[in-house]
């Protein structure tokens, strides 16, 4: 605790410096508006919609039209309403609406694999002339699964509607998942020789270290000849729209980092959200950032870190554009980490515990 005083100490001091000299100060201002406050969100009004196909038992709330409005004709999107706003009818109704004006050839909707008849069940409530696909647990077993993403790929359907975990033995090409996993490996390289140069690094070096390890690995599974398997790739099926429902299910994807034991960081790869953010990145070279829809009631759970997670899936473009890619840039321009005490999970004492927690300007 006291060397945390010492060092908010350090910080203020250093705070009152930079400030003190009028040139400093107004060179910093002009680079702060140019990065971050040059930009303004846009509003969006969905109310001249009319949804054409839709039953007229059931009449959009506000807030909902705009968020159609917002995926129709926005980037990337994020629906982080509460529970209970809508996000369903949202992303049906912005999906049909995205084919019927020609926006979107093919949309997939990646959903909890205990919802995919529900969902089924809310579009065709919503629209009941849709032609939706819903796949069941014996479409992706092995016998089937070609048969199925064969049926996706030859199909003109309004919708497909998959569980996550069916999302994920869909694979990509082979050359694009190389290409992805020998540029994190190049990442991660040029981190360990930073790191390597720093004192007291030894643990972070070990753990990136046991990161490209792993990544060779997968790098090295992926270019074995002998494991063949002719299954129609993610590129083949023609999908150009993807909604995912319960979005925070991919928040563990791994990151570089020259921070030490801070909460809510995490160290290892996820399969399934590295899986997802190379459809997404795919997915952002044939639309123009355009074509990605998450949705969840709790875009931030544990960690700060779960906002930049969301933002290398949805704005990555703009991150690398602002050189915000790397996570240490992207939480030096927007927080600061902060221990605070807590109960010690036992309940048997206290422990002083460092999160990532903190927001100084919105990274909106």
């Amino acid at each position: 605790m006291l060397a945390q005083q010492k060092q908010d100490m350090i910080k203020d001091a250093y705070k009152e410096w930079i400030f003190k000299d009028i040139d400093r100060r107004e060179d910093l201002c002009r680079k702060y508006n140019d990065l971050f406050n040059s930009i303004r969100p846009r509003e969006y009004d969905g109310s001249h919609i009319r949804f054409v196909g839709m039953t007229p038992e059931i009449t959009l709330m506000s807030h909902q039209k705009n968020a159609v409005a917002h995926i129709l004709y926005g980037n990337n999107t994020l629906l982080a309403h509460c529970v209970g706003a809508g996000k369903t009818y949202q992303m049906i109704a912005a999906g049909m609406e995205s084919k019927r004006l020609g926006l979107a050839q093919k949309n997939l909707y990646v959903v909890p694999n205990h919802l995919t008849e529900q969902w089924g069940s809310d579009f065709l409530r919503l629209y009941p002339g849709a032609n939706v696909l819903v796949s069941t647990k014996k479409d992706f077993e092995p016998a089937n699964r070609k048969k199925f993403c064969s049926r996706i790929a030859t199909g003109d359907y309004d919708a497909i509607i998959i569980g996550h975990s069916q999302f994920e033995r869909i694979p990509l090409s082979k050359e694009r998942q190389a290409a992805t996993i020998e540029r994190q490996i190049e990442d991660v390289t040029m981190a360990i020789e930073e790191a390597s140069m720093e004192e007291g690094s030894r643990y972070t070096v070990k753990q990136m270290e046991k990161t490209r390890k792993s990544l060779e690995a997968r790098l090295e599974r992926l270019n074995d000849q002998t494991r063949k398997d002719d299954v129609v790739t993610f590129e083949q099926l023609g999908v150009d729209r993807l909604f995912v429902d319960e979005s925070h299910f991919y928040k563990n994807m791994f990151l570089y980092t020259k921070m030490r034991n801070i909460a809510g960081i995490a160290q290892t790869d996820a399969q399934k959200s590295s899986d997802m953010f190379m459809k997404c990145q795919y997915l952002d070279e044939i639309t123009g950032g355009k074509g990605v829809t998450f949705a969840t009631g709790t875009p931030v759970s544990n960690s700060m870190v779960e906002l930049y997670t969301i933002m290398r899936y949805l704005q990555y473009d703009t991150l690398q554009k602002l050189g915000l890619g790397h996570f240490d840039s992207w939480a030096a321009a927007f927080g600061e980490t902060v221990t605070a005490i807590e109960l010690s999970p036992e309940g048997t004492g206290y422990r002083a515990k460092t999160r990532f927690a903190r927001f100084l300007i919105s990274p909106s």
